[in-house]
Formats: C-alpha cells, sequence, structure tokens
C-alpha cells in the first residue's frame, strides 16, 4: 500500500463523521473569525497584534498561519478531505493556543484552557482514526 493510500485510508466507519463535522465547524467558524472579522472577529491585523501581545511574534504572520489553518483546516474536515493531516495541524494550532491560556487554569469561564484541550483531544482522535466511512479520502485512495 502506498503511503498516501496508508494516510487516507480509515476503518472508523460513520463515527468519524460525528466528530469530524462539528469540530470541523467550530474550527472554520474560529478561522474566518481570525481571517475575515466574520461572526464577531476582529480580523487578521487585530488578531494578529494580539497575538504579538502574548507572544507570538510576527503577529499578522501567527494570525494568519492560526487562521488558515482553522479555517482551511475545518473545512477539510467537514469534508473528510485529508483528514489525518488536517487534523495533525488543527491539534498543534490548538496546542499552541492552549500556551495563552494555562495560567488561568481549565474552566473556559476563567479564560482557561478547557476549550482549546477538548478541541485537541477530539483533533488527536482523527489523526490516529482518519476520516471514517463517510469521508472523501476514500475517493482519493481508489484512484
Amino acid at each position: 500500500m502506498s503511503k498516501l493510500k496508508a494516510l487516507l485510508v480509515s476503518n472508523a466507519g460513520a463515527s468519524a463523521l460525528v466528530l469530524r463535522v462539528p469540530l470541523g465547524v467550530i474550527l472554520a467558524a474560529h478561522g474566518s473569525q481570525k481571517l475575515f472579522g466574520w461572526f464577531g472577529g476582529y480580523g487578521l491585523e487585530a488578531t494578529g497584534q494580539w497575538m504579538a501581545s502574548v507572544g507570538f511574534a510576527p503577529g499578522y504572520l501567527m494570525a494568519l498561519m492560526a487562521g488558515s489553518a482553522e479555517f482551511f483546516g475545518g473545512l477539510a474536515l467537514i469534508l473528510g478531505l485529508l483528514t489525518r493531516p488536517a487534523a495533525a495541524v488543527a491539534a498543534f494550532t490548538m496546542l499552541m493556543a492552549m500556551t495563552v491560556h494555562l495560567g488561568n487554569g481549565l474552566f473556559v469561564s476563567n479564560n482557561g484552557y478547557e476549550f482549546a484541550l477538548i478541541l485537541l483531544a477530539a483533533s488527536l482522535s482523527l489523526v490516529f482514526s482518519g476520516g471514517g466511512k463517510l469521508a472523501l479520502d476514500n475517493q482519493l485512495a481508489k484512484s
């Protein structure tokens, strides 16, 4: 089996769809806040300034990278397209997000890291399981 097919093939069944779609929607929505200022977000310029203020410099580039990982990775997860790579990038992005919130404790009500932690866990789950039976990855694996 080629390395590409090994990356795409998944025996996760339909359960991966139940995880992929909501995770993808959440990531894409958050990415669109960073990139485009949609859904009450601040857009690239302001997000970049904030990212620089918390130690991610250059801020604009970091905002572009985080926003792109979330937005495009989220769309890929919804479709089940290159699920494992998209989930790996999302997991890394959430790991970086957790570093900002660690000092505030677990709870999101205190600006803690619980939201990033659950997104990290869901993303890692998809890295291991793949996109499942109902993913576009299966179409790519057949070709």
